[in-house]
């Protein structure tokens, strides 16, 4: 089970390094676990300046969920240049359903992901 408890730190982590490249200086990311279900908490503020850039979250984490693929690169989650989209659809194809709320200068995510 470890290794899918990585995946979810890998996540977090992937998100952590872009808000930090989308100008956050306030980031809060929280787990809760219920049986196979994990639900992946995430809000974070952000530079107006890359409002844009934020609003692709929407894009790539509402991907479809593809398992060959997160279980070929999950490792790379968080592994490159942070602000990356490539990074982002990694945890779009990772994560089963995403719920985003952005506001002008603050984002709010709640992740879902089914764990074996």
């Amino acid at each position: 089970m470890i290794h899918e408890e990585k995946k979810i730190a890998k996540i977090i982590e992937e998100l952590t390094m872009y808000f930090f490249a989308m100008g956050s200086d306030n980031i809060h990311s929280g787990i809760e676990r219920h049986g196979n279900q994990v639900k992946i908490f995430f809000d974070s503020n952000y530079d107006p300046i890359n409002q844009e850039r934020v609003h692709s979250l929407e894009k790539y984490l509402n991907e479809p969920k593809n398992e060959g693929m997160e279980d070929v690169y999950w490792e790379l989650a968080g592994s490159g240049d942070p602000g990356e989209s490539s990074q982002l659809l990694l945890v779009g194809m990772m994560i089963d359903k995403a719920d985003i709320n952005i506001g002008e200068d603050k984002v709010s995510l709640v992740l879902y992901k089914e764990i074996i």
